[in-house]
């Protein structure tokens, strides 16, 4: 009887674990502080702590709604995959009728904390985010580059919903930060299409731009959207949304993570590749915290 309860117990903690993976938690966490982030830049003044948090909470769950439907519409793709084949839905440790069970209550929380803590134009946005990521973006990867334009889309909204969420509209320094991140997006996308590239043309993606070469082409694309955000960085400072000290902090992450595409376009090397995607990892997190704490 207790070995019993003991598989049981075990086997109820695998299931947790493996619906957990799939909300993809580092990447959905990302998400979610972009929400908050764009919620805290926008207050005037005192913060609404409740409203913050469940914010967090509900844009957390969109994305791992989102994820999931991703998952789930590319199934069979993954498993032929190296670095998906080990997903919850490919190993069979979460059947598809599950998952999508699982997507639609992440879905309905989701949107059902959003109606009652923030307002409708954030509700409606974050659900054209959702179909945009899950339902445009997750076919176009096998059509071509425009994917990674349609998926810059819904990875730039998480800030702008925030300050929608405490403002009720769309402003024009939401649109600032909404450019920031979208921008952001496609040096991100390509330098994770360069490393996977492999990965990627056995599903049949093609995220990479100029043809889909691991080129010089594809480098100085990536080096010119690099580029343009030093310059955008500086616009909060400019139009009065933050102070000097983020404005540097921003021009140096922008210069350094803009240094990192020279070695990719001399050498064209995987390391090099890596070293921009986990750059792009470390700016938009320091960028965003800089502004925040900028503004106290």
């Amino acid at each position: 009887m207790i070995t019993q309860n003991i598989s049981t117990s075990s086997l109820l903690l695998l299931k947790s674990r493996s619906y957990v993976e799939l909300l993809k938690p580092r990447l959905s966490m990302l998400v979610a502080f972009s929400c908050a982030f764009g919620y805290g830049l926008a207050s005037r003044t005192s913060l609404n702590w409740q409203v913050l948090s469940m914010l967090t909470v509900g844009g957390f769950l969109l994305s791992g709604a989102s994820v999931c439907i991703n998952q789930i519409i590319e199934k069979d793709l993954d498993k032929i995959m190296v670095r998906t084949m080990n997903r919850p839905i490919p190993t069979g440790r979460v059947t598809v009728n599950e998952s999508i069970i699982f997507a639609i209550i992440c879905l309905v929380l989701s949107l059902a904390i959003l109606w009652v803590y923030t307002n409708p134009l954030t509700v409606v946005l974050s659900f054209v985010s959702m179909i945009l990521y899950s339902f445009v973006y997750t076919p176009l990867k096998r059509v071509g580059p425009i994917a990674v334009f349609v998926g810059a889309i819904p990875g730039a909204l998480p800030p702008l919903l925030g300050w929608i969420a405490y403002t009720g509209t769309i402003t024009f320094e939401a649109m600032i930060i909404f450019g920031i991140q979208f921008i952001w997006q496609f040096p991100h996308f390509w330098a994770i299409a360069w490393v996977a590239d492999d990965d990627y043309k056995r599903a049949g993606f093609k995220l990479l731009p100029s043809g889909g070469g691991k080129d010089l082409n594809t480098a100085i694309q990536i080096m010119i959207y690099t580029m343009f955000l030093i310059p955008l960085g500086l616009l909060p400072a400019k139009f009065g949304m933050t102070g000097l000290d983020s404005a540097i902090v921003a021009s140096v992450c922008g210069v350094a993570f803009f240094a990192q595409t020279f070695s990719l376009m001399k050498t064209g090397s995987q390391q090099s590749a890596k070293r921009i995607m986990f750059g792009s990892f470390l700016y938009l997190p320091i960028v965003q915290i800089a502004y925040l704490l900028d503004k106290l």
